[in-house]
């Protein structure tokens, strides 16, 4: 018998993967594997927390043991969509896999797209190209300072991302002028996101980006799990850039963070102490974006560690029929050539105080199982790929 929950807590590791997927080669990400190589490169890493939720049987982590007789369930699971990007991943992980990939713009966007960015907005563009969010902000971050254009710069993910300096463009000019990027790349140009990067500093070699980013995404093509458990007067609370990433659809209460993971584990707790049903969503953003983007191998390992020592608080909070999921969105080796995204399974570590130990998920198809998991135990609704009936049969 699958029992009828009344709340479930995703938290997603961002860009946390657990090895490359059979298609890598065709991503230029061939020997990729995020927790495997950070470990490797640091001679070792501590996750006991995890390991006991089966981390260790997923790949080859040194320093995490495979268990022999984990606390709940574990698996990993391909990405069915033909990209890496947080949209995507998340997109998946709520139930929609995307058949057409977002296109990438690896020579800048198109002299039109400029044209009408700069007319709208009044200013005038600079960098147009792929780029380290730090590296562009030290190359391009002082002639701002004098001139007051726009740093746009993308990579090897679909975005638009806009850089300005706090002090030289106001921050609620920024924010328009990403409503207005959105609006012309809609059109002309497909983007998954575009980003409000500001950042604050006197020169080069000591500018920093602020914690005022804010994403605008395009919706989901189709309903997503947080969607139909909205329709079913379900709550959806979303943390950290949660709401962002599906543009406000699917989400009855967004709970931004501005300052770091911690910041959104204080959140999740916070949330799971209240007597609110439904589903909690959290993504936790400084794994990818502090220290995978930045091929930061020491500072992700510390962030991976960190959050193991958070995860008993976590599991602690949980009612008698809760669940936990923990998983990513996609890979960002920090170990890895360039700056960008590593196309990799993602973890799929289950706890609950009434589901079954040791059961192992194996390789799931489709991030989508997790949302089909979470709409069978909230909802009763049996689809597709749901792994609900191995957590309690």
């Amino acid at each position: 018998m699958i029992p009828r929950i009344e709340r479930a807590t995703i938290v997603v590791l961002d860009s946390a993967g657990v090895g490359e997927l059979p298609d890598a080669a065709d991503f230029g990400d061939v020997g990729s594997n995020t927790f495997g190589n950070i470990a490797k490169h640091c001679n070792g890493i501590s996750l006991p927390n995890m390991q006991k939720l089966g981390l260790g049987n997923l790949t080859d982590i040194k320093g995490v043991e495979p268990s022999k007789n984990t606390l709940g369930a574990y698996g990993k699971a391909a990405e069915r969509a033909k990209g890496k990007d947080t949209t995507t991943g998340h997109w998946e992980i709520a139930g929609v896999a995307i058949d057409k990939p977002f296109p990438t713009y690896s020579n800048g966007f198109s002299e039109e797209v400029i044209r009408l960015f700069e007319e709208r907005t009044g200013r005038k563009v600079m960098a147009n190209k792929p780029a380290s969010g730090t590296a562009i902000l030290d190359e391009y971050g002082e002639e701002q300072m004098k001139t007051g254009n726009w740093i746009l710069y993308t990579s090897a993910d679909p975005v638009f991302q806009l850089a300005a300096h706090e002090e030289i463009i106001p921050l609620d000019e920024l924010y328009k002028a990403c409503e207005i990027a959105l609006e012309i790349c809609t059109e002309l140009a497909p983007v998954a996101r575009v980003i409000a990067r500001p950042y604050l500093g006197s020169g080069k070699g000591n500018f920093a980006r602020t914690t005022n980013r804010h994403d605008y995404s395009v919706t989901p093509p189709r309903a997503t799990v947080l969607d139909r458990l909205l329709e079913n007067k379900i709550d959806v609370i979303g943390i950290g850039k949660i709401n962002d990433i599906f543009a406000g659809q699917g989400v009855s209460d967004s709970r931004g963070t501005n300052k770091d993971n911690n910041d959104g584990v204080a959140k999740t707790l916070k949330a799971l102490e209240e007597d609110s049903k439904g589903l909690i969503f959290t993504n936790l953003v400084d794994f990818d974006m502090l220290y995978g983007h930045r091929r930061n191998p020491e500072g992700y390992k510390a962030a991976l560690e960190e959050f193991d020592q958070q995860l008993p608080d976590i599991q602690s909070r949980l009612k008698e029929d809760e669940v936990l999921i923990i998983t990513a969105d996609h890979g960002c080796d920090p170990t890895y050539k360039g700056t960008d995204h590593t196309r990799e399974y993602i973890p799929i570590l289950v706890y609950g105080k009434n589901i079954k130990t040791n059961i192992n998920l194996g390789t799931r198809t489709t991030f989508a199982d997790i949302a089909a998991t979470v709409e069978e135990l909230l909802m009763g609704t049996k689809s597709e790929g749901s792994f609900a009936k191995d957590l309690y049969q």
